[in-house]
């Protein structure tokens, strides 16, 4: 992804923390087109990333600039991914990391924080709970918090999934993005770089922008529920629950941002059940090769339940992101 150095945050002479992220494939589904209907289906795969996530991108940014300000280290509250990457690229960087973990999350992403010299810390609940735990450490360390939206790094690297959806479609955009959405950044992210795009006259400003669709799971579903409301914020979700571990955002703090990248591209949101999750996880892997985490199974199936009811046209060219990979989740 530091080949779009020149609109990244890097100092002049500065090297990135990189482990290689970025330039992940975007992938001709036709069966799949077929199957919920569209004309064209495409998969950005984001397991190929080190670390296998989308996570990857936004943790290289964000340790670079730590590593420059030269922090004494970092912690981060994670789902599961966020706390994988930051582990990889704090070791990238010869920083010492704390990553706070719900108890429920995968145990093959434990394992992997661990391996990578990580402090690691389980608590009770889900991520809030963490990310409270993970302020009250850095307030009385001085580590560098890189929770989600708590520094403006992370945002960085992950628009660079718009530059390159982008590129690879010949500077142009498909008609809708399908982002399985929990924290929200990779959205957040890519909305921005789309309208920065058009500024730097890489993409014409009469370009049209492609639908930004969120999708997530019924038992953690804000966004959803906001979106429905035509509210500007997202209450918490009461008793979240899903198997998709990176869905389980009951409060994201991007709310705001989130929404109005849906209200602006004239975009949708949608939630499904664990059943269909699961359901559409397994289609993915079977019908293209891709081995998908569930978030990308959630969008597969929120993409078919649009179709379904007319909110996505059929002659529409449809992106989905997959944004993990499946032997992250398997013990």
């Amino acid at each position: 992804m530091w080949r779009y150095r020149a609109v990244l945050p890097l100092a002049a002479g500065e090297r990135p923390v990189t482990l290689g992220e970025g330039a992940t494939p975007l992938l001709d589904a036709p069966r799949l087109a077929e199957d919920i209907g569209v004309r064209r289906l495409l998969i950005k795969d984001e397991a190929l990333n080190p670390t296998a996530s989308f996570k990857a991108r936004g943790m290289s940014a964000a340790v670079t600039r730590a590593l420059a300000h030269r922090v004494p280290g970092l912690v981060v509250p994670t789902a599961g991914n966020a706390g994988a990457a930051m582990a990889a690229y704090a070791a990238a960087a010869g920083l010492p990391a704390r990553v706070f973990a719900p108890e429920t999350t995968p145990a093959n992403i434990l394992a992997t924080i661990r391996a990578l010299g990580a402090t690691l810390v389980t608590v009770p609940g889900h991520i809030g709970d963490a990310g409270r735990a993970a302020r009250a450490f850095a307030a009385e360390s001085g580590y560098f918090d890189v929770s989600t939206l708590r520094e403006p790094y992370r945002i960085e690297g992950k628009k660079t999934m718009g530059l390159e959806l982008a590129e690879q479609l010949g500077w142009r955009y498909p008609d809708a993005i399908v982002y399985p959405t929990g924290g929200g950044t990779g959205l957040i992210g890519m909305w921005k770089v789309f309208a920065e795009m058009a500024e730097w006259g890489w993409i014409g400003a009469d370009a049209r922008r492609p639908r930004m669709i969120v999708a997530q799971a019924e038992g953690c579903a804000p966004i959803v529920r906001a979106f429905a409301a035509h509210a500007e914020r997202a209450q918490p979700w009461e008793s979240p629950s899903t198997h998709a571990s990176g869905l389980r955002v009951p409060g994201p703090l991007g709310d705001r941002l989130i929404l109005r990248a849906l209200y602006e591209s004239g975009g949708d949101a949608g939630a499904v059940s664990e059943d269909a999750i699961r359901r559409d996880t397994a289609t993915l892997a079977r019908t293209t090769g891709v081995d998908a985490a569930p978030e990308g199974g959630c969008a597969l199936a929120v993409a078919r339940m649009l179709v379904a009811a007319g909110r996505i046209d059929r002659d529409s060219e449809v992106l989905v992101f997959n944004t993990g990979s499946g032997a992250s989740y398997r013990t």
